[in-house]
């Protein structure tokens, strides 16, 4: 556990690793994430599996950015009745051992994609592109410590929240090494590499955050880095993350973030200075080398309409003389056809 300024704590226990009772609040979302990076062949992925059981479905995602541009990509909602295991769509996640082992499955389908940004118009993606079978095996293993958990109150006891104005209230991560064979057609993928996990639970609407800028990172076995820099409500904004190098998390305590945007409003590089609970201070650079819009809608009982926009860039990153890969993913809320972290300055 660590305590913070607020009179909080986070409180992090093997069995989170598995799934929680979802209570009564109606968009409860049990989600896991996981990304992965070859260093060698330059191939990215990242999948993710959210159970959203009082709502009767799951959300199911599946990214794969091929050496050659080429994505890969599948989304669906599956049916589901309950929250008592990770296994929707074709996608199965498998605790081996908490805090350690995960396996990551999936048979499908998949949308491959020469123009992956074709996707800000699903209809026309689905309809220009051909679908292939899709299948893979990747064995996670932890690398690192944890990082975050179940923000509770300074004695144990839970936080309220309000359901209507959450984006989850437990979230935690963690560097990894990947291996494992993904197929797409008649092509086959070894994976060989380095990622990052995440998992979070709670009442999550994507319209609770007005926009972010999530950046995790790898460079090594022994040296990765998670920024996020959020906007707080009130036309400001916060930056939170770490950096692991030698066996340990460094709390992010500032990030100062320059972005490159391209003509069509996604981002295309950026530069970081990041600063540390230790007093550290490293300089990142990072360039999109491919990337796939995406988008969640959602109609409130009074007919309001909303829509989040999520930009998923694959990206190589650079600091202290060594290169990497990871991810910078952009979430904003869209008003008037405006992103509005961009609007911002962000």
């Amino acid at each position: 556990m660590s305590t913070s300024d607020t009179g909080t704590k986070y409180r992090l226990e093997p069995r989170d690793e598995f799934t929680h009772d979802p209570g009564d609040a109606l968009n409860y979302n049990e989600s896991m994430y996981f990304n992965a990076f070859d260093m060698k062949t330059g191939f990215g992925a990242w999948f993710r599996l959210g159970n959203r059981p009082n709502e009767g479905y799951a959300e199911m995602s599946v990214c794969l950015y091929l050496p050659d541009g080429r994505v890969a990509f599948m989304f669906d909602r599956p049916k589901i009745d309950n929250n008592d295991e990770m296994n929707a769509g074709g996608m199965k996640i498998e605790v081996a051992e908490p805090f350690k082992k995960l396996i990551v499955t999936f048979e499908g389908k998949a949308l491959v994609m020469t123009e992956p940004t074709q996707m800000a118009d699903p209809k026309v993606a689905f309809t220009s592109n051909p679908k292939l079978p899709c299948t893979f095996e990747l064995h996670y293993t932890g690398e690192s410590p944890m990082y975050g958990g179940e923000t509770v109150n300074a004695d144990g006891s839970p936080i309220e929240i309000d359901p209507e104005k959450s984006f989850a209230k437990a979230h935690y991560e963690q560097h990894c090494s990947v291996k494992g064979t993904i197929r797409i057609g008649d092509e086959t993928f070894e994976m060989d590499g380095l990622g990052l996990r995440d998992k979070s639970w709670g009442p999550r609407y994507w319209q609770a955050i007005e926009w972010y800028r999530w950046c995790p990172m790898n460079f090594s076995p022994d040296f990765g880095m998670m920024f996020t820099v959020m906007g707080n409500g009130k036309g400001g904004s916060g930056a939170s993350g770490m950096v692991f190098r030698d066996g340990i998390y460094d709390l992010v305590t500032d990030c100062e973030l320059d972005i490159d945007w391209g003509d069509d409003e996604y981002q295309t590089g950026l530069r970081a200075k990041v600063t540390t609970e230790a007093g550290k201070v490293y300089n990142v650079t990072g360039e999109v080398k491919s990337l796939i819009p995406l988008r969640n809608r959602r109609k409130s009982p009074d007919g309001s309409e909303y829509m989040t926009r999520l930009t998923e860039g694959l990206t190589t990153y650079e600091c202290e003389g060594m290169s990497g890969y990871g991810m910078s993913e952009f979430l904003d809320q869209i008003i008037d056809g405006k992103a509005v972290g961009r609007a911002g300055g962000y």
